[in-house]
């Protein structure tokens, strides 16, 4: 799965309360809302949250491509 084919299936929140999106690639990305460093006030409106489910997310892992763990070298 490519980046471009990643959408957003759902949301929860981790241990901290911070907003984590669940994304159909099987990846997770933290969307926080701390201005001025990061506003996303939308992530705090649960309406909104509904709203961003389907939609396509440019998931930054996905981005990197196939990383080795570097395991057993």
């Amino acid at each position: 799965m490519t980046m471009q084919d990643s959408r957003v299936t759902g949301f929860h929140q981790d241990e901290d309360g911070h907003w984590v999106a669940e994304l159909s690639c099987g990846h997770t990305q933290h969307l926080r809302h701390q201005p001025p460093w990061q506003s996303r006030a939308w992530v705090m409106d649960p309406a909104q949250r509904i709203e961003k489910i389907g939609q396509p997310f440019a998931c930054g892992w996905c981005a990197q491509g196939p990383v080795s763990d570097n395991l057993g070298d």
